[in-house]
């Protein structure tokens, strides 16, 4: 019964996605797109979750400054170029003449201008509000503040000036922040009480300048999509684009069954799907970048020895340990800084038993027995790192907690260690600065003054050399301190669209799809 139950509910989705898919008779390019997890939100600065599912999305429907690849380089979109002002603490965006919103009306500067003036109103309920803490005017919460200047200025009709509490590169601020500011139709928002933004029956049919326009909707179910013809940088080669929520075990089966002709997010797949993948006629690449980050989270009051923290950073087996998470797509790490980015530690890694027993000694390690948090689906691995550690004499025992718990768990100083993984980002500092501080010290570190100040050195040097030298530095800093244990960068697998030419999958990690050069071919 639970087998013809199952096979009944495949066949449902087949003839719902058929239905919608691939414009059989009817002339239309359509599009079969697939997304695991629904979005939340039609209006971008209204997402509770605030995931990657939403924001890829609102990439389609609303526009950004540039387009983000995968290394880190930067295309433009909105903008049409950028460069630097204010001694480095503005950035002059030049908008895309061509730009238009979905109701024919030219998308300029006033628009992004009025975007943030609105969503900074203190009585505007966003939940996107932080992602302009970073702009003069604002408070730490991204609200504007009375009485001061807001960084956002139309300084004519297609020039948008951002300013900064801080110097800022244009690379830096949009490799952070491209994907959450979005423009919005503010000629149709005039008069609105801020209060009552979100309310709108505007974000039930949204009108943006992406290149993808609103058809209809099925909340958490399915949403349609037409090709902006009008679109700035090209229209799509497609007619509609069809996105449907669909459980993501059924993903790769429904592209291999011709049910979809692509999924969200580059169509990552494992290794051991791959293999399906390719016996089914299905072209398998590698990505480029990578896409995960995994480290050792330490908790530095529990362990306040950095010989010992040393210690246990020489005493794993990186090699194996990635070998067996990411199964030949990663390579061991010295540091944080993502390989293929331009930014380099100067640090090698290599095992150490008997230094790591050494820096015990040296470190006052009396064999106490440290916690190890792991997630279930990471538990082969903390017992593989069990086993290393003890090779070295470090004793540990290993609790297996969800996500939220571990991190919870470490925040709170329960644990002494956790595994954990990120996607990494291009900018030098996208994983220490938001440890580092005050109120998100999650490694318990005693005195963050030194971090902050490397922090704070780097983020205000606009020349690249200087830059990579004061990173140099804080990277050789960190080795020395090791308040956390870098281990390994992975690759993902992407299954190629057996129907769409021109994606770029690897870019997809970024949240933005250049849909915009996709061109659908039948057959």
């Amino acid at each position: 019964m639970k087998k013809l139950f199952t096979l009944v509910l495949a066949l449902l989705l087949a003839l719902s996605l058929a239905a919608c898919g691939g414009g059989a008779g009817t002339g239309e390019r359509v599009v079969r797109y697939g997304l695991s997890n629904a979005w939340d939100s039609l209006m971008p600065y209204n997402s509770p979750s605030g995931s990657n599912y939403s924001r890829i999305i609102y990439d389609k429907l609303y526009d950004r400054l540039a387009y983000v690849h995968a290394d880190g380089t930067l295309d433009p979109r909105g903008a049409a170029s950028w460069e630097s002002a204010d001694g480095g603490y503005a950035v002059l965006f030049h908008l895309d003449e061509g730009a238009a919103f979905h109701d024919g009306t030219p998308v300029t500067a006033a628009h992004w201008a009025d975007t943030i003036a609105l969503l900074t109103d203190p009585d505007c309920p966003t939940l996107g509000r932080g992602a302009f803490a970073v702009l003069a005017g604002t408070d730490d919460n991204g609200a504007a503040v009375e009485g001061e200047t807001l960084g956002a200025e139309a300084v004519d009709t297609y020039t948008l000036k951002l300013t900064f509490k801080a110097p800022t590169t244009p690379e830096d601020f949009l490799l952070d922040k491209n994907r959450e500011y979005y423009v919005l139709p503010t000629h149709l928002l005039e008069g609105t009480d801020p209060a009552e933004l979100m309310t709108l029956e505007l974000w039930e049919a949204p009108i943006g300048s992406g290149p993808c326009k609103f058809v209809s909707e099925t909340p958490g179910s399915q949403l349609v999509l037409e090709a902006n013809g009008d679109y700035q940088l090209g229209a799509p080669g497609f007619d509609r684009l069809v996105i449907t929520v669909i459980d993501k075990s059924n993903l790769l089966t429904s592209l291999i069954a011709g049910d979809l002709d692509y999924y969200a997010f580059g169509g990552n797949v494992s290794v051991e799907d791959a293999q399906v993948a390719r016996e089914a006629g299905l072209t398998v690449v590698e990505g480029t970048v990578p896409n995960y980050f995994y480290e050792l989270m330490l908790n530095n009051e529990t362990i306040p020895s950095a010989q010992v923290r040393r210690a246990i950073d020489l005493a794993l087996d990186k090699a194996t340990l990635c070998f067996q998470s990411a199964q030949g797509l990663g390579e061991p790490a010295a540091s944080d800084l993502t390989p293929g980015t331009g930014y380099d530690s100067g640090l090698t890694w290599s095992r150490d038993v008997e230094g790591a027993k050494a820096l015990l000694e040296q470190g006052g390690y009396d064999g106490r027995t440290y916690t190890l948090a792991c997630t279930s689906t990471r538990a082969g691995l903390a017992a593989l790192m069990q086993q290393e550690l003890a090779e070295a004499g470090i004793s540990v025992v290993i609790e297996t907690v969800d996500s939220a718990t571990l991190f919870a768990g470490m925040a709170d100083g329960k644990y002494d260690m956790a595994i954990a993984s990120h996607t990494p980002g291009a900018l030098p500092l996208w994983f220490t600065e938001s440890r580092f501080t005050q109120g998100n010290n999650i490694f318990h570190v005693a005195d963050l003054t030194p971090y902050a100040d490397f922090i704070a050195a780097i983020k205000g040097e606009g020349d690249p050399a200087a830059r990579q030298a004061l990173v140099a530095e804080f990277q050789a800093f960190l080795a020395e301190e090791r308040p956390f244990i870098p281990l390994w960068f992975s690759r993902t697998l992407h299954v190629q669209s057996p129907a769409v030419d021109g994606i770029d999958y690897p870019s997809s990690t970024f949240s933005n799809e250049n849909v915009w050069d996709w061109e659908y071919r039948s057959g």
